[in-house]
């Protein structure tokens, strides 16, 4: 799902494929400016200036529910209000007026004319491209020529708008001579030639819980048998959640004698690796995840499915059902040294030592948590990071304590980090990691 900032990298890729669409467009005055303001302001910045106007503006004026997604389910909050019930995508629909403003005739159709036919034969954003486009638009420094230097710019690379389950698609939205008419007087501006178009579907989703709730000690597992080979569940160390780099994982489930190996897998990080297996009691299997220094896996959720190889071990001759692998990310116990953010309340934490590396684009959040009366949760979402990194700045309101032991939490891609458990008093108590602000 896309994050809050998915609107502006809508626009953002917009604005990018028209202006470098215009860059070699016939027939039209060098250079064509592309913006993104509301009519008026465009109006009083054109009626100000002495250049020949040459221009093509990009305006959002309306955003509405889509409504095939609108009936999904509806968001809902626990009765104490400290974790999600349900959390459905935002589904929208963005309506945009695009308007050519020319001083020669046929100057403003013939930049119209060039929009709307790009429109028509990109009716779908690729996701490649808009990975490409916002990849570039985040560049450090920030992207020359057209495009001036915006603080929503070093996050639009981190809307997850490229990997939404939906793709973007354009269509036109004709409007009425009436609706338009209405339209251009509540914009309190001259109509000039526009072409409206919606852009949907924009699947906006938060990206940081309300709350971390505490880890599952205990969980217990069911399969039911089937004719089939068929994969019940994963059973990981010590009855965590998932798994880490050098540990044992269990696949339980039915018929699954006899079977080769495991294949685990990650379409997004281009990870396609057989594992071999051991039979294991009651018919079930057991595989060991590399270690980092034989295979890097980041940390997050993997399919995983059981093979049943030829004779010749070359080819697959029947597959599983597959299941969801978690492998979590490790964070080590630390001391760190905060600092304030100018012109906030927040305070600055940077944790170090994360293992596996954190690649670029992957969703991250922290939770520390006090483990004595009065009980406090924070929670914050990593802060925009370039390359594969083993250290993350995270922006947290006040409100922990500083210098005790703090109960660390690291999420990526939704998956939890791991903590000690000491099994000993009843009932038991966490054990680490530990972070210690001062």
């Amino acid at each position: 799902m896309s994050n809050a900032l998915a609107i502006s990298a809508v626009t953002a890729t917009l604005q990018y494929y028209l202006t470098y669409m215009y860059a070699t467009a016939v027939g039209v005055p060098q250079p064509v400016t592309v913006s993104c303001m509301a009519p008026d302001q465009v109006q009083k910045a054109v009626g100000g200036a002495s250049d020949a106007e040459n221009q093509v503006n990009l305006f959002l004026h309306q955003v509405t529910h889509n409504a095939a997604w609108r009936n999904a389910d509806f968001a809902s909050f626990s009765s104490d209000g400290t974790r999600w019930l349900s959390n459905p995508p935002l589904a929208l629909n963005l309506h945009y007026l695009l308007t050519a403003y020319g001083s020669d005739p046929w100057q403003a159709e013939a930049l119209l004319g060039y929009a709307i036919l790009l429109l028509h034969e990109c009716p779908v954003l690729a996701r490649g491209d808009v990975t490409a486009v916002l990849t570039e638009l985040t560049k450090t420094p920030l992207h020359p020529g057209p495009f001036p230097s915006n603080p929503v710019s070093p996050y639009l690379s981190m809307t997850g708008l490229a990997d939404q389950i939906e793709m973007i698609k354009i269509t036109p939205e004709p409007l009425g001579r009436e609706e338009m008419a209405w339209l251009w007087s509540a914009l309190k501006a001259d109509y000039r030639l526009t072409f409206p178009f919606q852009v949907s579907v924009l699947l906006m989703q938060p990206q940081n819980p309300a709350t971390m709730a505490l880890p599952v000690l205990r969980t217990s597992f069911a399969a039911q048998p089937m004719v089939a080979a068929e994969i019940g569940g994963l059973q990981y160390l010590n009855q965590q959640t998932a798994a880490l780099p050098g540990d044992l994982v269990t696949v339980t489930g039915s018929n699954l004698t006899g079977a080769s190996q495991v294949m685990v897998s990650n379409q997004r990080y281009g990870v396609e690796m057989p594992l071999a297996v051991s039979p294991a009691p009651g018919g079930n299997l057991t595989f060991t995840l590399p270690l980092e220094t034989v295979q890097v896996y980041p940390a997050g959720v993997y399919d995983l499915a059981v093979q049943f190889l030829d004779p010749t071990n070359t080819y697959a001759v029947q597959t599983s059902n597959t299941l969801p692998l978690a492998i979590s990310p490790t964070l080590p116990s630390q001391t760190i040294g905060t600092s304030p953010i100018s012109g906030t309340n927040l305070i600055s934490v940077t944790v170090t030592g994360i293992a596996p590396v954190v690649y670029e684009g992957q969703s991250v959040t922290l939770g520390l948590s006090t483990q004595s009366a009065p009980l406090a949760s924070k929670s914050a979402i990593a802060q925009p990071f370039t390359g594969n990194v083993t250290a993350l700045t995270f922006e947290f309101d006040p409100g922990l304590t500083l210098g005790a032991n703090l109960l660390a939490r690291l999420q990526v891609d939704g998956v939890t980090s791991q903590v000690a458990v000491n099994w000993t008093p009843f009932p038991p108590t966490f054990a680490g990691p530990w972070v210690v602000l001062l």
